[in-house]
């Protein structure tokens, strides 16, 4: 593999499905809502579809077994709190990092880049993931959904990263796993990574044109140069 960026200086990534793979915590959390509602049990193999656009629309999907439905207002206002309730209690129990992320996070740092984590998530959840996982200080930014006004695929986050760590959008590269992702790279105007294995509600990332798609996080560094420019 060869260079294909150069002259970046902060690297951003999403969290979930690309950093992480927080689905089995997230689906014992909606399926402890389901069973406090009465209704059917999604399962692991179904959230794992549903992620990547925030736990909101993630509770309208369980609520409705629908990737676009819109649930019963009483039935959200009940199911809401279970949820966040449950994942707040365990969000952190089969999370792992997929293989290649933690190395990756690493070699970066020891580059000389700056890092940041950009994700939809909320920061009550984000901040309890990444200190449990034992990397929050590798970051020099961490921006949640509800950190600014707007959230991905809305330029501001990146737009608001940079203008935070002082790097202009062609001196930073996303690294995701969903088409949210790149519509917000591309609206910022800032080069994006896509990884193969993330969520993307089980849409191939290629779909969504990235500039670049890797298998696995361990191949992001061959595509950098070896100190950050």
């Amino acid at each position: 593999m060869t260079l294909v960026f150069t002259a970046k200086r902060l690297i951003a990534f999403d969290l979930d499905g690309t950093l992480v793979d927080t689905v089995p915590d997230l689906a014992a959390a909606v399926d402890a809502m389901q069973a406090a509602l009465d209704l059917p049990a999604r399962g692991e193999a179904r959230v794992r579809d549903w992620v990547g656009n925030g736990m909101e629309r993630l509770v309208r999907r369980a609520l409705t077994n629908d990737l676009t439905a819109e649930p019963d207002a009483d039935l959200l206002a009940r199911g809401w709190p279970v949820f966040l309730e449950a994942y707040a209690a365990r969000p952190c129990v089969h999370s792992r990092f997929y293989p290649g992320a933690e190395r990756s996070l690493n070699e970066l740092r020891a580059a000389g880049y700056q890092l940041a984590c950009i994700t939809n998530k909320h920061s009550r959840f984000t901040d309890l993931l990444l200190d449990a996982l034992g990397v929050y200080d590798h970051f020099s930014l961490v921006l949640s959904g509800d950190s600014l006004p707007r959230r991905k695929p809305d330029p501001l986050p990146l737009q608001h990263a940079g203008a935070q760590l002082q790097v202009t959008a062609t001196q930073m590269l996303m690294v995701g796993d969903s088409i949210t992702d790149v519509r917000a790279a591309r609206a910022a105007g800032v080069d994006i990574v896509g990884v193969s294995y993330g969520y993307n509600n089980g849409r191939d990332i290629r779909a969504a044109a990235p500039d670049h798609v890797i298998d696995t996080l361990a191949e992001l560094s061959a595509l950098l140069p070896r100190a950050a420019a």
